[in-house]
Order: C-alpha cells, then structure tokens, then sequence
C-alpha cells in the first residue's frame, strides 16, 4: 500500500490515481490530515511508500514522517528546481521526482530504496525465529533452515511487522514486488501452507496466525492448548 500526500490540484493526486490502476492500492489525504492519520491510522505500518508534493516536506518534515514509518519517501516536484531538490534531499527524502512521470517508473524507485533498505538491514529476531532480510537462510531455535526464495521472503515480512496482521496482498508484494501481474495473489495462500507446516515441524507450533479479513501475523511464542498462537498485536499500515 502506498501514501500520497498533497493538494486536490497536485500532481500527486493524479498520480495516485494512475499508479492505482497497476493493481497498488494507494491512500490519498490532504496535507493538513497528515499528522494524525500517522499518529492514528493502523495502516501506517503496512506502508510500502509515500509520494509527498514537495511543498508539503515544508510542513511536515521527513524527520517527522519517519518516527512513523521508514517507507520510502519519495517527493514530487511540480517544476524543476535544482536549489529544492538539493533541499529536499536534505531535509531526508529518498527520492525526488519531477512530474508527469510514469506510475511505472515511481514504483521502480521505490523498490530501488527498498531493496537498498533490505541489504543494510539489521537481523530480525522474533523469539526462536532469526530472519536476516539480507539473503541468507532463515534460523530456527540457532539452527539454518532452507526455504526457497519466495517462502523465505514471506517470512522475512511478517517479522519485520512486529506482530502486525498483514494482507495476502502485501505479502504477494513482498515476495513478487510491485510489478508482478502474471502470478495470481492466490499463490501465497500455498507458499504460506508450506512454511507454516516448515517451521511447526522444527518449532513444534505455527507460529503464522491468520484471520479472515486481516490476513496473517508472525508471533514468537507458542499459546498453550493451540495450535495456532494468537498474535502480538491487533493492527500500519501503505
């Protein structure tokens, strides 16, 4: 899910509503609601990236934006300006892109950032499950376990989300990226089947909760009487 951030005559809004017809589910709101759609809307987490018009970052500073979320950030630029682009690289956006440009190529950049993101990130612990979002195979109680690419990366996700339920969309985004339109979203359903029944066999318990309407949510411990343990958190997020 992405953020766009701006005014009704922006070009922001226009291209929401372009980047909305490849399949991404996009939120639109006015500068002015920002701050407390952050503060309060649970979606924030689930966040694969924000489209911000530059004169909004006046306002409401990526430092601000980034107590919330690490999303990407990527600003648009009504008209060229090298002094505002320097200035807004400054001031900590990722990206900075002049208008019109194709959805294609924004969400290019903002898998760019991502995959950087991913590298330099630290392991990701979540009781006996260790994920290192860098490549390398998931451990299990101090010991590697195998998973192929896509199973791996579906892990990956649902650790970095605290606890958070997490939608079949965002996962199918998370293992196949943003432009992948010829696998059906209904295949994660089987590569979530797999690790699950993976890590019960090493952990003696699924670990992967899921509900319906909600989607899925990693949890490290294992509920007493259940097969399934409930999760950490009921909730941000893009």
């Amino acid at each position: 899910m992405l953020l766009a951030v701006g005014s009704d005559t922006s070009s922001v809004l226009l291209h929401s509503k372009a980047i909305e017809k490849t399949g991404i589910e996009v939120v639109f709101i006015s500068e002015p609601d920002l701050k407390a759609w952050l503060a309060d809307d649970p979606r924030v987490q689930a966040l694969s990236g924000i489209l911000i018009a530059a004169m909004c970052c006046q306002r409401v500073t990526p430092s601000f934006i980034a107590r919330f979320t690490k999303a990407p950030l990527i600003a648009i630029l009504e008209a060229q300006s090298l002094e505002t682009t320097l200035s807004l690289f400054a001031a900590g956006v990722d990206d900075v892109i002049r208008g019109p440009v194709s959805p294609r190529e924004i969400l290019a950049r903002i898998e760019v950032v991502r995959r950087r993101e991913r590298v330099t990130s630290r392991p990701v612990s979540r009781g006996a499950i260790r994920v290192f979002v860098d490549g390398r195979d998931p451990e299990l109680n101090g010991a590697s376990i195998n998973l192929p690419r896509r199973e791996r990366m579906i892990l990956e996700y649902l650790a970095s989300q605290t606890g958070r339920y997490v939608t079949k969309s965002q996962l199918f985004r998370a293992a196949y990226g943003m432009f992948e339109n010829e696998v059906s979203e209904n295949t994660v359903e089987s590569h979530v089947s797999k690790l699950r029944k993976k890590l019960k066999e090493r952990l003696g318990f699924d670990p992967i909760d899921s509900r319906r309407h909600e989607g899925y949510c990693l949890s490290d411990t294992a509920t007493p009487g259940r097969e399934v343990v409930a999760p950490l958190y009921a909730e941000l997020t893009a």
